[in-house]
């Protein structure tokens, strides 16, 4: 078993960071993220070359999920709710499967294979 602390910590701290800063942008700014999201790719500046790595990002994270479930039903839903928003889902999951596998890192990401 591997020590996983500070990946269990960083895990930890990264997802409450991303809800309160969640929070706070709602009530600031609503939640017309889409729309803004799209525009600034469209714009073609820095913003959108972010915005469009970061969707790739997003995209290879949920594309993972399923590979390592099998592509089971269950793993295709969590896959789409995390290509949507981001580290609010998928640090808790990486969170839930160090706990699951004990640590163990390589079942981790390779799952039962």
């Amino acid at each position: 078993m591997q020590n996983t602390n500070f990946l269990k910590g960083l895990l930890i701290a990264q997802t409450v960071l991303l809800l309160i800063y969640t929070v706070l942008t709602l009530k600031d700014h609503g939640s017309d993220i889409l729309g803004l999201f799209l525009s600034d790719i469209q714009a073609v500046n820095w913003n959108g070359q972010f915005n469009l790595d970061f969707s790739c990002y997003l995209l290879l994270s949920g594309l993972w999920i399923m590979w390592r479930n099998k592509f089971a039903t269950p793993s295709l839903v969590l896959a789409l709710v995390a290509a949507i928003i981001g580290i609010m889902l998928f640090a808790p999951y990486l969170l839930y499967l160090i706990v699951t596998e004990k640590g163990n890192l390589k079942n981790v990401l390779l799952g039962t294979r």
